[in-house]
């Protein structure tokens, strides 16, 4: 939503302009109004507009000087003029000041809505050209990779902000969680959140979801300080806006030509992310202690939980490991080199049980990519509960000590999973006791019946979540759930994780 400010001496005027567009309908908000130039540059200067309305004639400071001021704060902010008199030298002024447009009174709706809708179109083209420019002019990956000349180098190094005496620079790498910005104005909002930031700063854009930040502080401030600051705009960037990011921060340098050093240890601590998750700001004290060997996972204890079908132990195993031990104790390297480990123990267990072809299983190499493409340590946890979940529900399954009974129960469920089943039903169906039959099933499939149809459900839910773009309500609908938030119940109890959570492991 752009950001108006409605400037204008009359308050009936002010009103009239307040109620006669529809603000949510063009995707901006009036986020002020004010009575003369004075006092809206004041406001401006606590929270600056996107656009600005203004009256000319207004006592204490008129229209235009509010224009100028306005401009030297924040440049690309559009403003509009509205006045009663119609002369040359007012519109003459307006045009050296890069006003959208000059308006007479009495205003026309239309016409003021059209210049509104202009002017948006004119702040999306002003910040992709800044945001494109800092990519394409300058050549920042090539500096910071340490591949200029030193020539080249020092150009570059005259168009950043003059390191003061006794000052040190900090250099950081943004992240950006590019699921937080879906029906945003991308990561331009961030963009002109940080020209407004108390701290002093240079911002370099890197990508769609990289930002390096240049933070300069006084030489006697400590790292922990810019932590600080960086995790109050996270926050604020957070409570505002929605959108959530992961920061590093490398230690202090003095001088420009320490940048390619100060960038790379930034993006070596990026690793993290998959730790701590975003929302987190870290430096290299941070990681300093972390262990590179002292936990390991006991395949031989996972392996035998899986194959005694004890689905609470091999999940409570799983949480325990990443959560209580990974998460607080070691190196990114070693997360990494445990979950791969696991990958392998559980295609060995699919292979050796003929369970690799069946649909909601994954092969190795998918797991291998999902866990280089999760977004942290609880998206990770995800895929291995996701996976064992279903490898015990295929060791039950693919059982043949069942009964033919309980063998034509199991088929029906496959087939009719959508309707309302129960043993009651299935019992008069069989011409059986009903106690009886769920005692049979309960010792044969090793869970109850009302379990195994659950299973059943949430198994076919997984695969539509993972392997369509079905809305999750249609999903519960399409597996015999007409009630969305009991679905989500029985699919957290079965995986551990919500129905929304698991589908945002799978970008579409």
């Amino acid at each position: 939503m752009k950001k108006v400010m409605l400037v204008e001496d009359e308050e009936f005027i002010l009103q009239g302009i307040r109620c006669i567009i529809d603000w949510e309908e063009i995707a901006m908000t009036v986020s002020a109004m004010a009575h003369n130039g004075k006092e809206a540059l004041e406001k401006f200067q606590e929270d600056p507009a996107d656009i600005l309305v203004t009256d000319v004639e207004m006592p204490l400071m008129n229209g235009l000087d509010l224009i100028r001021e306005v401009r030297r704060i924040s440049p690309r902010t559009r403003c509009i003029i509205l006045s009663g008199y119609d002369e040359f030298e007012y519109a003459r002024t307006a045009l050296k000041l890069d006003v959208e447009e000059y308006i007479l009174k009495p205003i026309d709706e239309e016409k003021l809505k059209d210049t509104l809708v202009r002017a948006a179109l004119r702040l999306e083209e002003i910040d992709r050209k800044d945001a494109g420019s800092m990519e394409d002019k300058i050549g920042w990956h090539k500096l910071l990779k340490g591949k200029m000349s030193k020539e080249e180098a020092q150009e570059m190094y005259r168009m950043l902000p003059q390191i003061q005496e006794e000052e040190q620079v900090f250099c950081g790498v943004m992240k950006i969680d590019t699921g937080t910005l879906e029906g945003r104005d991308g990561i331009n909002e961030i963009l002109r959140k940080l020209q407004h930031w108390e701290q002093r700063s240079k911002t370099i854009y890197l990508a769609p979801d990289t930002l390096f930040l240049l933070l300069y502080g006084e030489s006697e401030e400590k790292e922990e300080e810019i932590l600080e600051a960086c995790r109050d705009f996270q926050d604020r960037l957070e409570s505002d806006y929605g959108i959530m990011s992961f920061i590093t921060v490398s230690g202090p340098i003095r001088d420009y030509e320490e940048l390619a050093q100060g960038y790379k240890m930034s993006m070596k601590l990026q690793k993290y992310r998959m730790l701590e998750g975003y929302g987190s700001c870290i430096n290299e004290a941070h990681i300093k202690d972390r262990k590179s060997g002292d936990v390991v996972i006991d395949e031989a204890l996972l392996r035998k939980l899986i194959l005694k079908k004890d689905k609470d132990g091999a999940l409570n195993y799983i949480e325990d490991l990443f959560i209580n031990n990974l998460k607080s104790q070691v190196s990114v390297d070693v997360l990494y080199q445990i979950s791969l480990k696991i990958a392998i123990l559980l295609q060995e267990i699919k292979a050796e049980y003929k369970l690799a072809q069946s649909r909601n299983l994954q092969d190795l190499s998918d797991m291998i990519e999902k866990i280089y493409q999760a977004d942290d340590i609880f998206g990770l946890k995800t895929i291995f509960i996701s996976e064992i979940t279903e490898i015990i529900t295929y060791l039950h399954t693919e059982d043949s000590q069942y009964t033919p009974v309980v063998k034509q129960i199991m088929a029906e469920v496959q087939k009719n999973y959508r309707e309302d089943m129960n043993l009651k039903t299935l019992s008069y169906k069989y011409h059986m006791n009903a106690s009886y039959l769920g005692q049979i099933f309960q010792k044969e499939a090793g869970c109850s019946f009302a379990q195994y149809l659950s299973n059943i459900k949430n198994s076919i839910a997984k695969d539509l979540i993972l392997n369509t773009n079905m809305k999750i309500n249609d999903i519960a609908r399409e597996v015999g759930y007409p009630d969305t938030s009991y679905f989500y119940r029985k699919f957290k109890q079965c995986y551990g994780v919500s129905p929304a959570s698991l589908r945002n492991m799978k970008k579409y």
